[in-house]
Order: C-alpha cells, then sequence, then structure tokens
C-alpha cells in the first residue's frame, strides 16, 4: 500500500471526523434549548459564551470486540456507570448492546435495551446536568454488553466553558427544595471527577511490592 494512498485514507478520515464534530455541537446546542424549556428558563439560557457558547467537546471513537458478555460473572463490554460530563450525544451502527437503567437506586436493578436508530443520536443525560438541575434531571446510568458481534459507536462528549460556575439553576431550588450542591467552576469540577475515576497508578505499585 502506497505511502500516497495511506496520506489520502489519512486526510479523507480527519475530513470527516471535522465535520463529526461540527454537526453534532449544534445537535447538542439544540439539546439544550429543549432542557432549558424543561426547566422553564429562556430557550438560549445555555448558549451563553461562558455556558454552551464556547463548549468544550470530546469525541470518542469506541469499538467492542466480539465477545458475549455475562453480567452474572462481571463480563461487560462497559460496566454500569454515568457520564460526568454535561450531555452526550452517542451515534451506533445497526448492532445492539446498549441498555439503559432508569432507576438506579432500585434492587434488583432493571436493565432495558436501546434499540440503534439509524441517523438518531442517543442522548444520555451527564451527572453535571444532575447537579445544575438540583437533581430534576437525573444522569443516564448505562452499560454495553456484548452480543458476538462487533460493535462500533461514536461518543460526542459535551461540556460548558471551563470558566463557567456550575450552581443550582434559578429554577431548580425553592425554599423546600434548597440547593443540594455548592456551585463549583466546571474546570475544578471535570478535574476532580477525572481524577476519582482513574486509578492511582502509585498506589496500585505500592500494593504489588
Amino acid at each position: 500500500m502506497s505511502t500516497i494512498f495511506l496520506c489520502l485514507c489519512f486526510h479523507i478520515f480527519q475530513v470527516c471526523l471535522i465535520y463529526f464534530v461540527s454537526a453534532p455541537r449544534e445537535v447538542a446546542k439544540a439539546v439544550a434549548r429543549i432542557i432549558a424549556l424543561a426547566l422553564d428558563l429562556d430557550a438560549d439560557f445555555f448558549d451563553k459564551p461562558e455556558m454552551l457558547g464556547q463548549a468544550i467537546a470530546t469525541l470518542r471513537l469506541l469499538h467492542y470486540e466480539g465477545q458475549i458478555s455475562d453480567p452474572s460473572k462481571g463480563m461487560y463490554g462497559a460496566g454500569a456507570h454515568s457520564d460526568y460530563g454535561l450531555i452526550t450525544l452517542l451515534a451506533t451502527d445497526e448492532v445492539a448492546g446498549l441498555q439503559i437503567c432508569k432507576d438506579r437506586d432500585a434492587k434488583p436493578q432493571l436493565w432495558e435495551d436501546v434499540a440503534p436508530m439509524k441517523g438518531a443520536f442517543i442522548v444520555n443525560l451527564g451527572d453535571m446536568l444532575e447537579r445544575w438541575s438540583n437533581c430534576i434531571f437525573k444522569s443516564t446510568l448505562h452499560r454495553v454488553l456484548g452480543t458476538g458481534r462487533e460493535r462500533y459507536s461514536i461518543a460526542f462528549f459535551v461540556e460548558p466553558s471551563h470558566d463557567c460556575l456550575v450552581e443550582c439553576l434559578p429554577t431548580c431550588k425553592s425554599d423546600k427544595n434548597p440547593p443540594k450542591f455548592p456551585p463549583i467552576k466546571c474546570e475544578t469540577y471535570l478535574s476532580q471527577r477525572y481524577k476519582d475515576t482513574h486509578a492511582d497508578l502509585n498506589m496500585y505499585n505500592k500494593q504489588q511490592t
């Protein structure tokens, strides 16, 4: 395979990714306007520059091998978790595997399949939105089960600007329902969550010695 052909393939791939980053960003803003209206805010509330006007967007290309999961043995394509950002847009192929749990506190938890839909994004609400809305919106607990077929998906994580102050929204609090979380800058919040969800390898190495 020639170097020129590889460079051409890479360039086409790069152009496709650039397009895919720009298009979902507008979808995310449209979803945020729906969320704002649901919370009795102005539709453009989240359009401010310090919010989604200068949003942080992270794209992840995900590949799940063709293995079969067994929850009884703790074997998953991706274990149960919620995304710690604002919202996540998910584009998938035609292979099933994604599941959500609507009530994380239920015992036992009830998991429901999310059917792939061609040409559509799946929207996961993140922990930041749960915090921002004072728990009116709950983050989406989800997992992936392997079905024996390879599966591909693209996750587009959207957060507000690093300088955004995440504090209880004005329509989400009252005398009977005061803020459940203190205000925090988006940058500080994301840094804390990142540290919480990534292992300290130094601690692991100490345990091995």
